[in-house]
This record gives structure tokens, C-alpha cells and sequence, in this order.
């Protein structure tokens, strides 16, 4: 992507957001509450859930997260199919079986909800372990990064020489924030660089995808029937997840594999110059950067290996067969209860189907889906935090500075007065600190002011 391309699209973003905003201006107060509600509903029925939000409703009642939404229509074809049966039983002829076909037919449903659940929390589970070490792994590498490779300010040879080195340093710790930005998106199957979060991270790097046609790459409005029949959960409303890599003719490439590729030639970079000379912060960054690529192949994994098709159809024809079932079964016991009694049932089985599927991907837009944008924010701010200052090597000048209480709770004297102390006095110090009750006491009471603390703000 060439800067002019860059400067041109943020324009036309910015015309747009403009222009968006000068049409909302311009339209009555009605109209901007039916936008706000219409946003808000769609916020509550598309996710990843927000993380940072609490509701206070009880969790029986709460619908943000619930399948409710896409059971609705299953659960009316239902609530028909029981009263057409109900009808033609009543007034026409009787339809009643045994119930015997319900207890056999539904241990088998039962184990395959069992199996259906288990295998979509356990792929939940595993997507979320992966992102646990990605985080683990970017932070480790930020440190060292910042703290371990040097600025060498005042050479004299080039004194522009420590300026180089710690805007290249920004430049490397932004590179872990593309890798999560664009493993995101690449799990998404939104193969563009243009995406807001992406493009100022990624514009200045070669890589396939900037280099590839945009134009083909960008998503299409979604007409209002498509959407809707998305919420509902209508399969015939549901794209293919991967058009937009389909509808390319040109090598897409792999862009956070890229990414690590040029992460990699920083840190090769600092060894050759001698900035990183320990051998074990060698390896330790090597074995990051390797940590990062079995990430992103542990999550192409899960996300590109599915439940067979086999067993998805199986389960799917066995639970329908069970439900469209249960009103032959009710009607001889529960009369006209039975339609309610089969829509309750459906709920408790095509449900629990309904959440193994939801679940099979857990780095889709889903409300149960894992939260991905928090987790890259998450990283973001916590580089950002660690860049805030520079690396604390003197440990002097921040022992002094703070209020450091080095024997805290047996003494609140600070840094500044142990320093006026023996060595002797120090360490007879810390024999009468493990010795003291005392400190046992205000440690126990420091906790419990911290607990009252935390239910108080509750």
C-alpha cells in the first residue's frame, strides 16, 4: 500500500464519518433515538460479549449471551407442528404412541448433546489457551525488548545513534500489536489491511495482502433481510465465512507470519550489532518468537479443523427426529399441554445444540465468542505502560525517589534512613521483622481493610 493510497483512503474515511455525522445533525430527535435503539439492539444480539460490563439481572433472565434470539423461529415451527398434531388427534384421528420411544430415542439424543457440548467447550477452551499465550509471550518479549536491548545514547560517532534505537524499539513492540491485530482478523477471515485497528500497523511492511487489490477485499453492505435472518439464526441467511479470501485472485499470503518475519529481523538485527550479546536473552526472544508461530498454527488449527461434517449432520438429524417426535409421545398423557410441554423440550435440546455450534468457532463475532478485541487492546495498553518510562536500570534513582519502605510492616522507614544504617543494624532488622507477631498482626489487618475496601465499593 503506497502512502498516497494511505493518505486517500483516511480521507474518504474521514469525509464519510463527516458526512455520516452532519446527516445525523441534520435529522429530528425521533429519528436519532430510533438509530441509538436500533444500534443497541444489535449490539445486544451480536458480540463478543463486553467483557468490562456487569448486569445485575438474574442470569436466568438475562438475554445478552442467551441462544434465545435464533431459537425463536425452531421453537414457532415447533409450537405449530405440536398443534397440527394435537388437532388432527383430537377431531380427526388419534396419533398417540407409546411412550416407551421416548425413553429409548432419547439416551441416544442425550449422548449426543453430551458429545456435541463436550467438543465445542473443549475447541472454547483450547482457543482461549492459545490467546492466554500469546499474551504471555508479548509481554515476556516487550520486556526484554525494552529493558534488555540498550539505547546507545551519547556515541559519538553518531549522536543521533540513541534516538534510532529506542524509535526502533517502538517500532519492533508495535510489530506484537500487529501480530494480535492481524492473527484476529486473519481468524475472521477478513483478509484486508484496511481494517481501522490494522492499517497504521501494518502500512509501512510488504506483505501480500497490502500489496494485493483492496477493492475486492472490503465487505459489502448486508441488506436488512440478510441481517435479520443472520440474528435469527436462519442457515440460508449465513455467508460463506471465507468469500472474501475466495472472491481475491491474487496470493493473500499469511499476515502475521509476515509480521514475525520482521519481528525476527529486528531481533537479528540487535544481535548482530551487539546490543544483544547475553545468550540467554538470545534464546529467550528466539523461543518467544517460536511460541508465537505455534500459536498462530494452534489457532488455524481450531479454527480451519471442525466437528466431521458427519457428526454435525448426524446430531442435527437425531435431535429434530426427537422433537418433531414428542407430540405423538404428550398427547395421550398431556392433551392440549402437550404443545406447550414440546416447546419447552425443544428449547432444552435444539438449545444445547444450538450452543455446541455456536461454540465450535470461538473467534467468530458470536456473543459467546472470545472477546478478541479486548484481549489486543489488553496488549496494546500494557505496552503502551511499559513504554510510558524508561527502562528503570539505575536502581538507585528509583529506590530514592519512591517512598520504598523496606521493611514495611515492622517499619515504615523509608530508603533514605536505611542508608544511614550498619549492615549489621540492617540484618538484625530483618531477623527481629521474621521474628515480630506484630507484623503477622498488621499484615492480617491490612487484608481485612483491603477485603471491606472491596465490599464496600460493591
Amino acid at each position: 500500500m503506497t502512502p498516497d493510497h494511505e493518505k486517500g483512503s483516511t480521507k474518504v474515511t474521514a469525509g464519510s464519518a463527516t458526512s455520516s455525522a452532519a446527516k445525523r445533525q441534520s435529522r429530528p430527535n425521533s429519528l436519532h433515538i430510533i438509530d441509538d435503539f436500533a444500534e443497541d439492539l444489535d449490539d445486544y444480539f451480536h458480540g463478543p460479549i463486553d467483557v468490562d460490563k456487569h448486569s445485575k439481572w438474574p442470569i436466568f433472565m438475562r438475554l445478552h449471551g442467551s441462544i434465545l434470539p435464533k431459537m425463536i423461529l425452531p421453537l414457532l415451527f415447533l409450537g405449530g407442528w405440536a398443534t397440527m398434531i394435537q388437532c388432527i388427534s383430537k377431531f380427526v384421528h388419534p396419533l398417540v404412541i407409546n411412550s416407551v420411544l421416548l425413553t429409548v430415542t432419547g439416551f441416544v439424543v442425550g449422548l449426543a448433546l453430551s458429545f456435541r457440548s463436550t467438543t465445542a467447550y473443549e475447541r472454547f477452551t483450547e482457543g482461549r489457551k492459545y490467546w492466554s499465550q500469546l499474551l504471555l509471550m508479548s509481554r515476556n518479549m516487550a520486556r526484554l525488548i525494552w529493558v534488555h536491548i540498550p539505547e546507545r545514547h551519547g556515541n559519538e560517532e553518531d549522536p543521533e545513534l540513541g534516538k534510532k534505537d529506542l524509535l526502533a524499539k517502538l517500532a519492533a513492540l508495535n510489530l506484537l500489536n500487529a501480530f494480535a491485530v492481524s492473527l484476529k482478523h486473519r481468524l475472521r477471515f477478513e483478509p484486508s489491511v484496511e481494517y481501522p485497528d490494522l492499517a497504521p500497523l501494518v502500512s509501512h511492511l510488504h506483505t501480500f495482502a497490502g500489496n494485493a487489490d483492496q477493492a475486492p477485499l472490503r465487505q459489502g453492505k448486508v441488506s436488512t433481510w440478510k441481517h435479520t435472518g443472520q440474528s435469527l439464526g436462519l442457515s440460508f441467511a449465513e455467508s460463506n465465512p471465507r468469500k472474501l479470501i475466495k472472491k481475491s485472485k491474487q496470493n493473500l499470503g499469511n499476515t502475521p507470519l509476515e509480521v514475525l518475519t520482521y519481528l525476527g529481523a529486528y531481533l537479528e538485527n540487535t544481535m548482530q550489532s551487539q546490543q544483544l550479546t547475553i545468550p540467554a536473552h538470545q534464546t529467550q526472544v528466539m523461543t518467544y518468537l517460536i511460541g508465537l508461530t505455534d500459536v498462530l498454527t494452534g489457532v488455524e488449527r481450531v479454527v480451519n479443523t471442525p466437528l466431521p461434517i458427519a457428526y454435525s449432520i448426524s446430531i442435527s438429524q437425531i435431535t429434530w427426529a426427537y422433537c418433531l417426535a414428542l407430540p405423538f409421545q404428550l398427547i395421550g398423557t398431556l392433551n392440549w399441554i402437550a404443545i406447550p410441554g414440546t416447546i419447552l423440550a425443544g428449547y432444552i435440546i435444539l438449545g444445547i445444540a444450538q450452543i455446541g455450534r455456536e461454540l465450535e468457532n470461538p473467534f467468530g463475532q458470536d456473543v459467546n465468542d472470545l472477546p478478541l478485541d479486548a484481549y489486543c487492546r489488553e496488549l496494546a495498553t500494557d505496552i503502551d505502560c511499559l513504554t510510558a518510562h524508561p527502562a528503570p536500570l539505575n536502581n538507585e534513582e528509583w529506590m530514592k525517589e519512591g517512598s520504598a519502605k523496606l521493611m514495611w510492616p515492622f517499619s515504615s522507614m523509608e530508603y533514605r534512613a536505611w542508608e544511614n544504617k550498619s549492615v549489621e543494624e540492617i540484618r538484625e532488622s530483618l531477623r527481629a521483622k521474621a521474628d515480630s507477631k506484630e507484623t503477622k498482626i498488621k499484615r492480617m489487618e491490612t487484608m481485612i481493610m483491603s477485603n471491606d475496601m472491596a465490599t464496600a465499593r460493591r
